[in-house]
């Protein structure tokens, strides 16, 4: 009995770890760009004059603001861009699994080989998503706009013709589930496919690059390396942590920390082994483990 627990804690540990990784090479690409810019700034301090290359430091400050708010206004509209496509793409896989889950319900009151047909269709548009669909997306993949059991379950409930008042009612159900868990997925897929523009990339690129260089402009002999260092290293560690955080955003379908995983679609899968399994029920799927029709 010790085993399985002993197993599944093992499993969420190294699922733990393999997740922190993300964290640990965002800390190590922020230090690799920070690094650089701060021996830059060093290096420049060695022959700049007394008080920074410029001879009016207010004036220099004041440009600096003007540059830093540029760059903070379109990386906080960018931020808030993402960060809705980013939830939406979440809610979405959440309302695809609760459709799916719907739907299985649904197809209970319908007559007996029809419900086991249905059953197993959509235990197999459960697996696709989770198997298929999932990776190619975090794989930066284009995914369908269709998942093919969508197209499957389709043909199926159409030679489908109610006979009862209940079959009717659950008949109609399933259409409203079925536009719900459509809709749940043109959403979950919308973030994969990323919302941010190159053009705009292109910008926030070259505004952190112009501001890393204005700040060189800053070196002062006459002040300690230390300050100097801690000068450049915060603006380059912030401008490098906001790019990372927007790219994380653009990119919600990924392993690690804040990624978006099948969480729901897993458990709907799972909740509907555990009642089949209680009622003593028994669907047998078209398909293999991975979603894939079976030959």
């Amino acid at each position: 009995a010790d085993e399985p627990s002993s197993l599944h804690e093992a499993a969420a540990c190294g699922d733990w770890a393999h997740r922190a990784m993300n964290l640990i090479w965002a800390a190590l690409i922020v230090a690799a760009v920070a690094a650089p810019a701060v021996a830059a700034m060093l290096l420049v301090r060695r022959r700049a004059p007394e008080g920074s290359y410029f001879s009016d430091g207010d004036r220099a400050s004041g440009v600096f603001g003007v540059l830093a708010t540029g760059f903070s206004v379109l990386a906080g509209f960018v931020v808030f861009l993402s960060f809705t496509s980013y939830d939406k793409s979440r809610v979405g896989a959440e309302q695809e699994a609760l459709a799916l889950g719907r739907q299985i319900e649904t197809a209970q009151f319908l007559p007996a080989p029809v419900a086991a047909e249905l059953s197993g269709e959509l235990v197999c548009y459960g697996r696709s998503v989770v198997h298929v669909e999932w990776p190619e997306a975090e794989a930066g993949e284009a995914v369908g706009d269709v998942n093919p059991w969508g197209v499957v379950l389709f043909r199926t409930v159409r030679l489908f013709e109610p006979q009862t008042p209940v079959q009717e009612a659950a008949y109609d159900k399933w259409l409203d589930h079925t536009a719900d868990r459509e809709a749940a997925r043109i959403d979950r897929v919308h973030g994969a496919e990323g919302v941010i523009p190159s053009p705009l990339w292109i910008v926030l690129i070259l505004l952190s690059i112009v501001i890393v260089g204005y700040v060189l402009f800053f070196a002062d002999s006459a002040e300690r390396a230390v300050s100097q260092g801690v000068l450049m290293g915060s603006v380059a560690s912030t401008l490098a942590a906001m790019l990372l955080l927007i790219q994380f955003l653009d990119s919600p379908f990924k392993e690690g920390v804040g990624g978006i995983q099948p969480v729901a679609m897993e458990r709907t899968l799972r909740t509907f082994d555990q009642a089949l399994a209680a009622v003593g029920g028994e669907v047998d799927p078209p398909c293999d483990e991975q979603g894939r029709r079976s030959s």
